[in-house]
């Protein structure tokens, strides 16, 4: 009995539809062209080439945490910064 040829195509639609699912205000094309960013010739990008390069991308959008709370936290601990030394230099 032979191996079963993965399908790549099936395999890329699934990860396209979980980056959907994810960051649905993401267009395909921003998805698409964010993961295959490097790759010289896109028409010449294989399907597990493909597959493997969604993947890479998922895994790295995933891993971006949104900071924008702490960024908030980091300009009002700014703008009290004169009030924050004054009450440690009184203690």
């Amino acid at each position: 009995m032979m191996a079963r040829k993965p399908n790549y195509y099936r395999q890329i639609i699934k990860v396209l539809e979980s980056l959907y699912k994810a960051h649905p205000t993401y267009n395909i094309g921003r998805h698409i062209s964010t993961a295959l960013d490097g790759h010289t010739d896109a028409w010449g990008v294989s399907d597990q080439e493909f597959l493997y390069a969604l993947q890479k991308y998922e895994i790295e959008l995933n891993m971006d945490v949104d900071h924008e709370e702490d960024i908030e936290d980091i300009i009002k601990d700014g703008m009290n910064l004169e009030r924050t030394l004054f009450e440690e230099e009184e203690d």
